[in-house]
């Protein structure tokens, strides 16, 4: 990862030998859309760093107050932060209206597991296949907990 667009300190992502991991697909999709719309100049990627250091700073508030509470400590998913946090900047700049996302969201969720396409879109009838592209939306169903 270039300095430029570097995430430390409270926005680090989680790493493994200097290499960045993702425990599902849709998080390394999440990270390259955030980060190519920022190489692109949809937004300075100052500006979703702080979107998320905003995020996490939220979450771990959230978790200290649960266990000043005597509860446990809600887990902690970075990838679903990083995602909020691009929602809500993508939200926030009006690159994307707030309905707009909602409704992509459930038509993602309504969409049987590891089909986010029309068959139609490569050549083939609904029906079980096997083949080698990527059936799952940003983030699938089953690829993490749900948010």
């Amino acid at each position: 990862m270039t300095a430029e667009f570097a995430l430390d300190g409270a926005a680090a992502p989680p790493m493994l030998n200097g290499e960045l991991v993702f425990d599902a697909p849709w998080q390394g999709r999440a990270f390259g859309i955030a980060r190519g719309m920022a190489e692109r100049g949809v937004y300075a990627w100052d500006d979703f760093r702080d979107r998320l250091i905003a995020e996490i700073g939220a979450f771990d508030r959230h978790a200290e107050a649960v266990v000043r509470r005597g509860g446990a400590a809600p887990p902690f998913h970075y990838y679903d932060h990083f995602l909020r946090a691009l929602e809500t900047l993508l939200v926030e700049r009006r690159i994307l209206a707030g309905s707009e996302l909602t409704g992509r969201v459930h038509a993602f969720e309504a969409r049987p597991h590891g089909h986010d396409h029309g068959h139609g879109d490569h050549g083939h009838e609904r029906q079980a296949h096997s083949h080698d592209h990527d059936h799952g939306p940003l983030r699938d169903r089953d690829d993490h907990d749900q948010r």
